[in-house]
C-alpha cells in the first residue's frame, strides 16, 4: 500500500541531519524529517549548581521549547 506521496505505509520520512548549524553554541545540529525541523544545541560549562559544589560530581540539564506557530493552532509562549 502506499501514501499518496508515494512513500510505502511503513518507509519512513528522510531523515537529513546538518552538522554545526550555529555558530555560537559548542556544538548544534539541525535535524530534519519531512516538514518537522529540530535545531538541537549543546553548550559546556565549568560550573555546577551549588549543592553539587565541591563534591566532584557534574551536572547534566536539558530543555526543550516548541516556537509559537510550531503547530496547527498556536502554541503560546511559557
Amino acid at each position: 500500500m502506499m501514501r499518496a506521496h508515494g512513500r510505502r505505509w511503513n518507509e519512513i520520512r528522510k531523515i537529513i541531519i546538518t552538522r554545526d548549524f550555529l555558530k555560537y553554541p559548542g556544538g548544534a545540529v539541525l535535524i530534519e524529517m519531512g516538514n518537522t525541523k529540530v535545531i538541537c544545541t549543546a553548550t559546556i560549562e565549568d560550573t555546577v549548581p551549588a549543592f553539587l559544589r565541591n563534591t566532584g560530581k557534574g551536572w547534566l540539564t536539558a530543555e526543550y521549547s516548541m516556537i509559537p506557530m510550531s503547530t496547527q493552532s498556536r502554541t503560546p509562549r511559557e
